[in-house]
Order: structure tokens, then C-alpha cells, then sequence
């Protein structure tokens, strides 16, 4: 049973102290991105460190991605149970400790262990972040906040685009995880003084559930078409700029299209700017157009598509308009894959988001292992001594395509699924040649 929450007056959300919650777990969820990112710009540096191939250090990336995409329903358990507050501290703490083994060691096993903890501590952050949007701030507000927690969290891409790799280019390897791990250290003490899971005077929604029956509560949340869309949402729009920005990108454009490190890690950084500026607009269209979000998201995902075909067959190297063309593709599925949290959100009660949420967010990361596994796969059958290029990069990278046919084909289904019960309960969608024909699309 969940215990009611003490209704607060809306004149109460959104003030101040929100806002200091707010900046408070987006700072946390930044630098858990840097921490999730280390890998993918210091692949070529991992390669020579643990003597290893591809498959190996991509390895590293798919064990990360794995617990962190596996752990995302039991992360949402412990959120529903425990609150935003403890799950990013522990979250944090976890991440900071499997930076400092990773610093440490040059054993491949050690490292893969230390990737692990560190995907269990990412996979207690996102979720925990954007579970505080709802707490603190009136419903009006939560989509565009939504979005901007998970664009201005990407500003970790850039500190492990710039900062870190210049520290991992002067001072080496020790120094450069090291500094990583103090970030963690310092975002959990932010949270431990600043984040509280709701506002004062607010009891927080908690479930006491018996534990036999949590398969089957779990059973329902997932089951249900909310959920399976914001899953196929978030895997579709998300995993293929997850996939760049963790793994594949940087060694792609330093070792396939010969960029510099400077100008890999300037195109690097468009996967931020573009979503800075693309992603507040998803989210006001979002707002007020709800019944066309995942159309939204569809359209944005042909952006993915086309550029990414073009880029497998361009002869020669891509030029550099291509190449940002892109990148902004990726990019702004970032904030499209985000749309996925907004099913749940308004078809489940809220004592259940924190589960919900998780189920949505295993959808890009699940993706996003996927890819990165295949890609290292493709390149050690092309390439076995290692000496990549842009021909063994380009068929790599041409495995994303299956999978986003996959994705769309699962966002149709099962959108398809969640408008026949939105039906039955009076809240039918209309076919847009009825909206064309009636005038009706300005209100949609």
C-alpha cells in the first residue's frame, strides 16, 4: 500500500528551494555522465594500457552499460523505497570508488570490475534526478525541466571531451581518473547537504511491498504500454549518441577520419551544444502538443537515420558538415529519448515512477551495449592487428541501422497499443487526416 502524500498548495512548487534541489542533482547527474563517458574518449589510451583489442576494451564499456542497464529496475525499487536523496548519494559514492580502481590498476580483470561498480553507481542517478522534477515543481513545468535536466547533465560529455582528456594527455592515466573520482566524491557531499526527496511539509509516497509480491507489481509496471513505450522510445532516439559519446566516437574521428585530438574533441562537443539548444524546444512541443509525442520522436529519429546511411556510403573522408550534421543527430535524440519518461509519468501513479523510469531508461542503454559490443565485434574481424580505419569504422558503425529499424518498429506497435486503451478509457487519439480535415491540429 502506498502512504497518501500531504497535499502541497501549488504556490509552494517551483520556488527557490526547488531550484536548489534541482541544480543540486543536475550537477551530480553531470558529472556521473563525465564518469560514464572516461572510457570513450580514452579508448585508444585503455587499448595500449591493458595490452588489449577492441572486443576487449569495448568490453569494459558493455560490462558498464550492462549492470547499469540490468540495474535499473532494482535502482527504481530502491528510489520508490529510499528516496532521491539516498540513491544519488550512494550512486556517487559508488562511482568514485570504481574511478580510483580504475586509476590504480593495469590488470584487464581488475578494470572490468572496476567498470562494473561504476555502472551500478550510474545507474542510481538519472532516474533518482528527474524523480525530483514532479516532487518540486507544479505539472506544468515538469516536461521542459525534464528535458533540461537531461541536456544540462550532458555538460559531462564536454568536461570528459576537454578537461579530462587534457589531463589524460599531460599528466596520464592515474592523474586523470584520479580527478575523476574526486568529482564523485564532491557531488555526494552537494547531495548529502542540499537535495531532500520532496518539499517541506510533503510526505513522500513510499510502497511497503511485500517482497513476494514485487515480481508481480514489477510484472504490471512493465507490462503495461506506458512503459514499453517509453522503452522503445528511449532505445531508439538514445542509443546510437550513446553509443558515440561512450565508446566509438572519439576513436572514430581521431583514427578514422583523421581529425586531431583538439578538432575530435570540438566536434565532440556538438553533441552538447546542439541538445542545449534542441532540447527546451522538444520539451515545450512536448508540453503542448501530448497526444503527437512520439510522432515527435520519430520525426527526430529520421534525423538520426539519414546522415548516418550517408555517412556508411560517402567515398572517402566525410567532410566536415557531415560530420557535425551528424553528430547533431545523435545529439538531439538525446532529448527525444527523454520523451519516453513522459508516457509513464502521465499514465502511472507516481509511487511507481521510480520503477517505470527505470524500465524506460534500460531501453537506449540496452541499445547502446548492443551497438557498442557489435562495433568492437566488427572491427577486430576487419581489422584483427588493430590498425583501424575508416573503411573497417565505416561497416562498423552500419550495424546501428537494423537496430533503429528494430526500435521504430517496436515504438509503432506498442503506441499502438497504448492509444486502443487510451480509447477505452475516452481519451481516443484522432488519425491526422481527421485533425487536418477539422482544423483541430493547432490544439493537438
Amino acid at each position: 500500500m502506498a502512504a497518501p502524500a500531504v497535499p502541497v498548495p501549488a504556490a509552494a512548487l517551483g520556488g527557490p528551494r526547488a531550484y536548489a534541489v534541482w541544480i543540486a542533482a543536475v550537477t551530480a547527474y553531470s558529472i556521473a555522465v563525465l564518469q560514464r563517458t572516461t572510457m570513450g574518449v580514452a579508448g585508444l589510451e585503455a587499448a595500449d594500457r591493458f595490452g588489449a583489442s577492441a572486443t576487449i576494451v569495448s568490453t569494459f564499456v558493455v560490462l558498464q552499460l550492462g549492470v547499469y542497464a540490468l540495474a535499473q529496475i532494482p535502482a527504481g525499487v530502491l528510489l520508490d523505497r529510499y528516496g532521491s536523496r539516498v540513491t544519488l548519494t550512494a550512486g556517487a559514492v559508488l562511482m568514485a570508488l570504481g574511478q580510483v580502481l580504475m586509476s590504480q590498476t593495469e590488470t584487464v580483470g581488475v578494470a572490468m570490475i572496476a567498470r562494473i561498480v561504476l555502472g551500478a553507481g550510474d545507474a542510481l542517478t538519472f532516474a533518482s534526478a528527474i524523480r525530483l522534477v514532479p516532487a518540486w515543481f507544479p505539472p506544468g513545468r515538469v516536461p521542459l525541466l525534464t528535458q533540461l535536466t537531461g541536456i544540462l547533465g550532458q555538460v559531462g560529455q564536454i568536461l570528459s571531451a576537454v578537461p579530462f582528456v587534457a589531463v589524460l594527455s599531460v599528466a596520464g592515466w592515474t592523474p586523470a581518473f584520479s580527478s575523476a573520482a574526486a568529482l564523485s566524491a564532491i557531488a555526494a557531499g552537494l547531495v548529502l547537504l542540499v537535495v531532500r526527496a520532496t518539499p517541506p511539509g510533503m510526505s513522500r509516497p513510499t510502497v511497503k511491498q511485500d517482497l513476494r509480491r514485487i515480481p508481480v507489481v514489477l510484472g504490471r509496471i512493465v507490462r503495461h504500454p506506458s512503459t514499453q513505450l517509453g522503452f522503445f522510445t528511449h532505445f531508439t532516439a538514445g542509443f546510437p549518441g550513446i553509443a558515440f559519446s561512450m565508446m566509438w566516437g572519439y576513436p572514430y574521428l581521431t583514427a578514422g577520419e583523421g581529425l586531431s585530438r583538439p578538432a575530435a574533441s570540438a566536434v565532440m562537443t556538438v553533441l552538447v551544444v546542439v541538445a542545449i539548444v534542441g532540447g527546451p524546444l522538444i520539451g515545450a512541443l512536448t508540453q503542448r502538443h501530448p497526444l503527437r509525442r512520439s510522432t515527435l520522436v520519430l520525426l527526430i529519429v529520421a534525423t538520426i537515420v539519414v546522415p548516418l546511411l550517408a555517412l556508411v556510403l560517402w567515398p572517402g573522408n566525410a567532410p566536415m558538415w557531415l560530420l557535425i550534421v551528424l553528430v547533431s543527430g545523435f545529439s538531439i535524440g538525446g532529448p527525444a529519448s527523454s520523451v519516453g519518461f513522459d508516457f509513464p509519468r502521465t499514465d502511472l501513479a507516481k509511487h511507481r515512477l521510480g520503477t517505470a523510469t527505470g524500465a524506460v531508461i534500460m531501453g537506449g542503454f540496452i541499445g547502446a551495449l548492443v551497438a557498442i559490443l557489435l562495433i568492437g565485434v566488427v572491427l577486430d574481424l576487419l581489422r584483427p592487428d588493430g590498425e583501424y580505419d575508416l573503411a573497417s569504422f565505416r561497416l562498423a558503425f552500419a550495424v546501428q541501422l537494423p537496430l533503429l529499424a528494430i526500435g521504430v518498429v517496436g515504438m509503432l506497435m506498442t503506441r499502438r497499443n497504448l492509444r486502443r486503451r487510451m480509447a477505452v478509457q475516452g481519451r481516443e487519439v484522432p488519425p491526422w487526416r481527421e485533425v487536418w480535415r477539422s482544423g483541430r491540429w493547432r490544439q493537438l
